[in-house]
């Protein structure tokens, strides 16, 4: 094992993103990669990424999975605009 990873799919939440849809998401990733991305920008896409990981927490935990959050900034360039947004990077332990 060379400790490489396959690259990690990447989620972008938004403040109008349905968190249970977005968990949906979340879990069909976890399942098959074993962790993603989620990337939202402003307190509402936060509101409802957090919202969603948390209810993703509920679909994996019958198949024996426990999922964890690491938070980072982020430096997103939006129309040649760069935003500051949030990564949770979403994993099972």
């Amino acid at each position: 094992m060379t400790g490489e990873r396959a690259p990690t799919e990447v989620l972008k939440v938004s403040a109008t993103s349905k968190p249970v849809a977005v968990a949906g998401a979340i879990a069909g990733v976890i399942r098959s990669k074993g962790r993603v991305e989620v990337q939202a920008i402003g307190a509402g896409a936060i509101n409802q990424a957090v919202k969603a990981i948390a209810i993703s927490r509920g679909y994996v935990a019958p198949g024996g999975l426990d999922l964890v959050c690491i938070p980072a900034f982020i430096d997103i360039s939006i129309d040649g605009e760069e935003r500051t947004g949030i990564r949770l990077l979403v994993e099972s332990r």
